[in-house]
Protein backbone atom coordinates (compact mmCIF):
# COMPACT_ATOMS: atom_id res chain seq x y z
CA UNK A 1 0.00 0.00 0.00
CA UNK A 2 1.52 3.47 -0.87
CA UNK A 3 0.90 6.32 1.24
CA UNK A 4 -0.19 9.53 -0.44
CA UNK A 5 2.98 12.38 0.13
CA UNK A 6 2.43 15.76 0.81
CA UNK A 7 2.58 16.95 -2.92
CA UNK A 8 0.18 14.46 -3.77
CA UNK A 9 -2.58 15.59 -1.14
CA UNK A 10 -5.95 16.49 -2.14
CA UNK A 11 -7.87 18.75 -0.50
CA UNK A 12 -9.21 17.06 2.79
CA UNK A 13 -13.05 17.17 2.49
CA UNK A 14 -13.74 16.70 6.35
CA UNK A 15 -13.49 18.97 9.25
CA UNK A 16 -12.47 15.35 11.10
CA UNK A 17 -12.43 12.39 10.70
CA UNK A 18 -13.86 9.42 13.15
CA UNK A 19 -12.36 6.00 13.03
CA UNK A 20 -14.40 3.58 14.72
CA UNK A 21 -12.95 0.65 16.07
CA UNK A 22 -14.86 -3.32 16.88
CA UNK A 23 -12.29 -5.15 19.15
CA UNK A 24 -12.20 -8.59 20.23
CA UNK A 25 -10.97 -8.12 24.20
CA UNK A 26 -11.19 -6.86 27.06
CA UNK A 27 -8.23 -4.71 27.57
CA UNK A 28 -8.53 -3.32 23.69
CA UNK A 29 -12.26 -2.07 24.88
CA UNK A 30 -10.73 -0.27 27.80
CA UNK A 31 -7.76 1.54 26.18
CA UNK A 32 -7.15 0.35 22.13
CA UNK A 33 -7.97 4.55 21.39
CA UNK A 34 -5.78 5.54 23.23
CA UNK A 35 -2.57 3.87 21.13
CA UNK A 36 -3.72 5.76 18.36
CA UNK A 37 -3.77 9.36 19.93
CA UNK A 38 -0.44 10.34 18.57
CA UNK A 39 -1.96 10.33 15.41
CA UNK A 40 -4.30 13.71 16.94
CA UNK A 41 -1.21 15.42 16.92
CA UNK A 42 -0.86 15.30 13.40
CA UNK A 43 -4.76 15.46 11.72
CA UNK A 44 -7.99 16.26 12.79
CA UNK A 45 -9.04 12.56 13.89
CA UNK A 46 -10.47 10.54 16.91
CA UNK A 47 -10.90 7.19 17.91
CA UNK A 48 -13.48 5.56 19.79
CA UNK A 49 -14.49 2.01 20.69
CA UNK A 50 -18.32 1.12 19.14
CA UNK A 51 -18.46 -2.86 20.08
CA UNK A 52 -16.50 -5.74 21.08
CA UNK A 53 -16.92 -9.14 19.85
CA UNK A 54 -15.96 -12.93 20.09
CA UNK A 55 -12.73 -13.23 18.46
CA UNK A 56 -14.11 -15.50 15.27
CA UNK A 57 -12.22 -18.53 13.44
CA UNK A 58 -12.36 -19.77 10.07
CA UNK A 59 -15.78 -20.93 8.83
CA UNK A 60 -15.83 -24.55 8.88
CA UNK A 61 -16.83 -26.60 5.59
CA UNK A 62 -19.55 -28.06 7.38
CA UNK A 63 -21.44 -24.49 8.36
CA UNK A 64 -20.45 -22.98 4.95
CA UNK A 65 -22.56 -25.82 3.41
CA UNK A 66 -24.87 -25.08 5.93
CA UNK A 67 -24.91 -21.47 5.21
CA UNK A 68 -25.05 -22.25 1.41
CA UNK A 69 -28.08 -24.37 1.73
CA UNK A 70 -30.05 -21.70 3.47
CA UNK A 71 -28.73 -18.91 1.07
CA UNK A 72 -26.74 -17.37 3.56
CA UNK A 73 -23.59 -15.83 2.72
CA UNK A 74 -22.74 -14.74 6.25
CA UNK A 75 -23.41 -16.08 9.90
CA UNK A 76 -26.70 -14.75 11.59
CA UNK A 77 -23.83 -13.85 14.46
CA UNK A 78 -21.44 -12.22 11.97
CA UNK A 79 -24.47 -10.45 10.36
CA UNK A 80 -25.21 -8.85 13.14
CA UNK A 81 -22.04 -8.21 15.51
CA UNK A 82 -19.87 -6.90 12.80
CA UNK A 83 -21.66 -6.35 9.64
CA UNK A 84 -24.69 -4.03 11.01
CA UNK A 85 -22.26 -2.40 13.76
CA UNK A 86 -19.87 -1.07 10.52
CA UNK A 87 -23.12 -0.01 8.47
CA UNK A 88 -24.12 1.11 11.20
CA UNK A 89 -21.22 3.66 11.85
CA UNK A 90 -20.56 3.92 8.11
CA UNK A 91 -23.78 4.72 6.45
CA UNK A 92 -24.51 8.17 6.08
CA UNK A 93 -21.18 9.70 7.53
CA UNK A 94 -18.47 10.10 4.65
CA UNK A 95 -16.12 11.67 7.27
CA UNK A 96 -16.53 7.93 9.39
CA UNK A 97 -13.93 4.94 9.20
CA UNK A 98 -13.88 1.80 10.72
CA UNK A 99 -11.09 -0.84 11.82
CA UNK A 100 -12.27 -4.23 12.78
CA UNK A 101 -9.07 -5.52 15.03
CA UNK A 102 -8.09 -8.63 16.51
CA UNK A 103 -5.30 -10.21 18.12
CA UNK A 104 -2.73 -13.04 16.29
CA UNK A 105 -1.54 -15.00 19.17
CA UNK A 106 0.32 -18.02 18.39
CA UNK A 107 -1.75 -21.10 17.79
CA UNK A 108 -4.32 -18.83 15.36
CA UNK A 109 -1.29 -18.07 13.31
CA UNK A 110 -1.78 -20.90 10.22
CA UNK A 111 -5.46 -19.61 9.83
CA UNK A 112 -5.62 -16.08 9.71
CA UNK A 113 -6.11 -15.62 6.15
CA UNK A 114 -9.20 -17.52 6.80
CA UNK A 115 -10.10 -15.43 10.06
CA UNK A 116 -9.22 -12.39 8.00
CA UNK A 117 -11.94 -13.38 4.93
CA UNK A 118 -14.38 -14.63 7.75
CA UNK A 119 -13.89 -10.53 9.26
CA UNK A 120 -13.26 -8.75 5.71
CA UNK A 121 -17.34 -10.93 4.25
CA UNK A 122 -19.03 -9.85 7.22
CA UNK A 123 -18.14 -6.20 6.72
CA UNK A 124 -18.23 -6.32 2.80
CA UNK A 125 -21.76 -8.33 2.57
CA UNK A 126 -23.49 -5.24 4.59
CA UNK A 127 -21.84 -2.17 3.24
CA UNK A 128 -22.08 -0.06 0.04
CA UNK A 129 -18.87 -0.48 -2.46
CA UNK A 130 -18.14 3.01 -1.05
CA UNK A 131 -18.30 2.24 2.55
CA UNK A 132 -16.09 -0.76 1.89
CA UNK A 133 -13.51 1.49 1.15
CA UNK A 134 -13.69 3.31 4.56
CA UNK A 135 -13.49 -0.32 6.26
CA UNK A 136 -10.39 -2.29 7.39
CA UNK A 137 -9.56 -5.64 9.06
CA UNK A 138 -5.98 -5.86 11.16
CA UNK A 139 -4.18 -7.82 13.58
CA UNK A 140 -2.13 -6.79 16.93
CA UNK A 141 0.38 -9.55 17.20
CA UNK A 142 0.51 -11.32 18.87
CA UNK A 143 -1.42 -8.84 21.00
CA UNK A 144 -1.20 -5.16 22.40
CA UNK A 145 0.98 -6.32 25.55
CA UNK A 146 3.88 -7.32 22.64
CA UNK A 147 4.70 -3.49 21.87
CA UNK A 148 5.05 -2.81 25.56
CA UNK A 149 8.20 -4.60 24.49
CA UNK A 150 9.43 -2.32 22.38
CA UNK A 151 9.31 1.05 24.65
CA UNK A 152 10.65 -0.09 27.99
CA UNK A 153 11.07 3.14 29.11
CA UNK A 154 7.54 3.76 29.12
CA UNK A 155 6.77 0.47 30.96
CA UNK A 156 8.80 1.07 33.39
CA UNK A 157 7.45 5.08 33.96
CA UNK A 158 3.90 3.31 34.27
CA UNK A 159 4.74 0.20 36.30
CA UNK A 160 7.28 2.63 38.89
CA UNK A 161 9.74 -0.65 38.67
CA UNK A 162 12.52 -1.82 36.26
CA UNK A 163 10.50 -4.33 34.78
CA UNK A 164 12.41 -4.16 31.03
CA UNK A 165 15.95 -3.54 31.24
CA UNK A 166 15.89 -2.90 27.50
CA UNK A 167 13.90 -2.42 24.58
CA UNK A 168 13.20 -5.92 23.17
CA UNK A 169 15.82 -6.94 21.01
CA UNK A 170 14.47 -8.13 17.61
CA UNK A 171 10.58 -8.23 16.27
CA UNK A 172 8.32 -8.05 19.35
CA UNK A 173 5.72 -9.38 16.98
CA UNK A 174 7.17 -12.81 17.17
CA UNK A 175 7.06 -13.23 21.23
CA UNK A 176 4.76 -16.10 21.66
CA UNK A 177 3.39 -14.90 25.04
CA UNK A 178 4.06 -11.51 26.03
CA UNK A 179 1.37 -11.37 27.91
CA UNK A 180 2.78 -14.12 30.29
CA UNK A 181 5.89 -12.52 29.87
CA UNK A 182 5.29 -9.53 31.74
CA UNK A 183 3.49 -11.34 34.38
CA UNK A 184 6.61 -13.46 35.15
CA UNK A 185 8.70 -10.40 35.06
CA UNK A 186 6.69 -8.74 37.64
CA UNK A 187 6.51 -11.82 39.80
CA UNK A 188 9.89 -12.45 40.04
CA UNK A 189 10.06 -8.54 41.59
CA UNK A 190 7.54 -9.69 43.81
CA UNK A 191 4.74 -7.80 41.96
CA UNK A 192 2.04 -8.50 39.89
CA UNK A 193 0.93 -7.48 36.01
CA UNK A 194 -2.61 -6.26 35.22
CA UNK A 195 -3.47 -5.76 31.87
CA UNK A 196 -6.30 -3.90 32.32
CA UNK A 197 -4.90 -1.42 35.45
CA UNK A 198 -1.10 -1.59 34.15
CA UNK A 199 -2.02 -1.82 30.58
CA UNK A 200 -3.99 1.67 30.70
CA UNK A 201 -1.01 3.29 32.38
CA UNK A 202 1.16 2.23 29.79
CA UNK A 203 -0.75 2.28 26.68
CA UNK A 204 -0.40 6.12 27.77
CA UNK A 205 2.96 6.27 27.91
CA UNK A 206 3.68 4.25 24.81
CA UNK A 207 5.37 6.22 21.96
CA UNK A 208 4.27 4.86 19.01
CA UNK A 209 6.27 6.34 16.59
CA UNK A 210 9.85 4.73 18.80
CA UNK A 211 7.71 1.50 18.75
CA UNK A 212 7.51 1.49 14.75
CA UNK A 213 11.14 3.44 14.51
CA UNK A 214 12.67 0.27 13.68
CA UNK A 215 11.72 -0.48 9.45
CA UNK A 216 12.16 -3.79 10.10
CA UNK A 217 9.83 -4.77 13.04
CA UNK A 218 5.78 -4.78 13.76
CA UNK A 219 4.90 -5.44 10.28
CA UNK A 220 0.94 -5.93 11.55
CA UNK A 221 0.80 -2.92 13.70
CA UNK A 222 2.50 -0.44 10.35
CA UNK A 223 0.21 -1.90 8.02
CA UNK A 224 -2.59 -0.83 10.83
CA UNK A 225 -0.84 2.99 10.40
CA UNK A 226 0.05 2.97 7.31
CA UNK A 227 -4.01 2.04 6.54
CA UNK A 228 -4.91 4.95 8.87
CA UNK A 229 -2.44 7.66 7.64
CA UNK A 230 -3.84 7.10 3.99
CA UNK A 231 -7.17 7.61 4.92
CA UNK A 232 -6.14 10.70 7.21
CA UNK A 233 -3.85 11.60 3.55
CA UNK A 234 -6.56 11.74 1.32
CA UNK A 235 -9.94 12.88 3.90
CA UNK A 236 -8.79 15.38 6.68
CA UNK A 237 -6.83 17.98 7.73
CA UNK A 238 -3.73 17.64 8.28
CA UNK A 239 -1.59 19.79 10.81
CA UNK A 240 1.80 17.86 9.96
CA UNK A 241 2.54 16.91 6.63
CA UNK A 242 5.31 15.17 7.18
CA UNK A 243 3.29 12.67 9.15
CA UNK A 244 3.96 9.95 6.52
CA UNK A 245 7.53 9.73 7.83
CA UNK A 246 6.56 9.60 11.60
CA UNK A 247 6.27 5.44 11.68
CA UNK A 248 8.52 4.24 9.25
CA UNK A 249 5.22 3.90 7.11
CA UNK A 250 6.73 3.93 3.66
CA UNK A 251 10.36 1.98 4.24
CA UNK A 252 8.90 -0.13 6.78
CA UNK A 253 7.88 -3.95 6.60
CA UNK A 254 4.27 -4.38 6.38
CA UNK A 255 2.26 -7.31 6.94
CA UNK A 256 1.40 -8.88 3.63
CA UNK A 257 -1.89 -10.75 4.75
CA UNK A 258 -3.49 -7.33 6.09
CA UNK A 259 -1.47 -4.02 4.16
CA UNK A 260 -3.50 -4.06 0.73
CA UNK A 261 -6.57 -2.54 2.12
CA UNK A 262 -7.83 0.69 -0.02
Amino acid sequence: MTVVTPDETPSPRCPHCKFGLIVTGDGEREFLPELFSTLTKYAGCSFQVITQIDQRGPVTEQRRLKMVGSGRVILDKDETEIGLKARGFLKGNPCHFLILIDDVEHDRRPHLTAIRDRYRKAIDTMLSVEEQLRASVHFLANMVEAYYFSHNVAVNDAMGITLLATDHNGDVETIRHPKNELKNLAKRLGRSFDEKQDGRKIISKLDVEHILSNKESCAFLRSLFVWCVKQLTKNCPIWDQGIASKYCLIEGIQAEITQRQT
